[in-house]
């Protein structure tokens, strides 16, 4: 393993999305900024509030752009990291990989070679317009949601292809600030959402959703070449008609589908069939266990969330990061300095924060009075209206945001 010129190992975290910031704040109340620095990397300038950004991009309600879009900065590294980290604005092109368990190198659009001792890769997912933000400049981001606002606000009927909770979620926030104009949903499987939820929640949901006077179609979606022909212009030109024959004329297309893991950097023998990153217990990578995985990326049999990302899998891999560095530090104080530390060593660790699924939860807001909340516990709880507001509409957690970026908005 190699080190920087002060003598510190460095761990890159590649994605400065919810997982790697949350990572972050996990490692700097543990690390040791004696021997460890950090360099954080991501294709954007700023932190974009995923959580709250359908609302974003529907108004300028609450002042959102200032309030949920966070530039990253020194600000980004706090307690033990104060000082002892770096961020690059850049795109990763490609990894090459140490020996196992040595360092290697990140390499960059930008045309930087960024050296590692470990790497964790949290690089999210692709996402479906309307939040598919640009990864140029702050000033690129800000005209991206403007550029939207007008779209919504210029259109009188407004179709959403996809019944997921991206699709849900954007109609409560339209219906909010737009009350008079028709919003259709249209989603191929028979209820809204998947499978993984309980028919009476998805039921709920449905229900919520054509009390405001919201259109649900399922069991139903645009034909091939129309869903080709939206995801270039969102503005259609005349009629559409669906697979089961019926005619639709919006004004607006919204494709609230599409979101795949943001892999496409990493060689496909990592990968599963659904180019997500194969893992161990660990969230290592088998065959370079100085890599780890967070996120929407980890091949895992569980719904992808911003809440599980931070909540379950960064505390656990910034535990088994500092874990793997104290056991290369023992191995090389040991007779044997120059030995590679196993891939099994933090297996074997009874100290090892190895990860089992979580319990399945999902929040979804519709517009800020009203959603619905599904827990999997005992008999599967559902909580819904001022409850769920309570818990997320109203605010969707933007009020909490400055102590997890370290960035307060003037």
């Amino acid at each position: 393993m190699a080190f920087s010129k002060n003598g510190k190992s460095t761990i890159v975290v590649v994605g400065g999305g919810v997982g790697g910031l949350a990572l972050l704040n996990s490692l700097s109340t543990i690390i040791n900024p004696k021997k460890h620095t950090v360099v954080l990397i991501d294709a954007r300038p700023v932190y974009i509030h995923l959580i709250s950004s359908l609302r974003l991009v529907v108004s300028n309600t609450d002042d959102l752009i200032t309030r949920s879009v966070h530039p990253y900065g020194d600000h980004t590294f706090q307690n033990k990291l104060v000082g002892n980290g770096k961020f690059i604005k850049a795109s990763v092109t490609a990894v090459k990989f140490g020996d196992p368990g040595n360092c290697g190198q990140v390499i960059l659009d930008n045309g930087e070679v960024v050296a590692y001792d470990i790497l964790v890769l949290t690089t999210g997912s692709t996402l479906p317009h309307p939040i598919a933000f640009p990864t140029g400049s702050t000033k690129a981001v800000e005209e991206y949601v403007k550029t939207r606002q007008a779209e919504f606000a210029a259109a009188t009927d407004i179709l959403l292809v996809g019944g997921g909770p991206i699709g849900i979620e954007l109609s409560g926030e339209l219906r909010d600030v737009f009350p008079s104009t028709a919003i259709t949903i249209i989603h191929r499987a028979p209820l809204l959402l998947n499978a993984v939820y309980p028919d009476k929640f998805r039921v709920a949901i449905q229900k919520q959703l054509e009390d405001r006077g919201i259109t649900i179609l399922t069991g139903d979606t645009i034909t091939s070449s129309d869903s080709l022909d939206v995801l270039s212009n969102p503005v259609p030109k005349g009629e559409f008609i669906t697979e089961q024959g019926k005619t639709l004329m919006p004004d607006l297309v919204i494709p609230t589908w599409g979101m795949r893991p943001n892999t496409a950097y990493l060689p496909s023998d990592l990968l599963s069939p659904t180019s997500h990153v194969k893992i161990l217990p660990t969230f290592q990578l088998p065959t370079h266990p100085n890599v780890f995985v967070i996120g929407d990326i980890v091949d895992c049999d569980e719904r992808k969330s911003a809440s599980r990302a931070a909540f379950s899998h960064a505390p656990k891999v910034a535990k088994s990061v500092v874990l793997y560095l104290d056991l290369l530090e023992a191995r090389r104080n040991a007779s044997f300095p120059d030995a590679k530390l196993d891939i099994t060593d933090l297996l074997a660790s009874k100290q090892s924060a190895k990860y089992k699924k979580s319990i399945e939860t999902m929040m979804v807001s519709n517009g800020k009075d009203s959603g619905m909340c599904y827990f999997d516990i005992l008999w599967g709880i559902m909580v819904g209206g001022w409850l769920s507001s309570l818990l997320n509409s109203k605010d969707l957690m933007v009020s909490r945001l400055s102590p997890f970026t370290g960035y307060t908005p003037s």
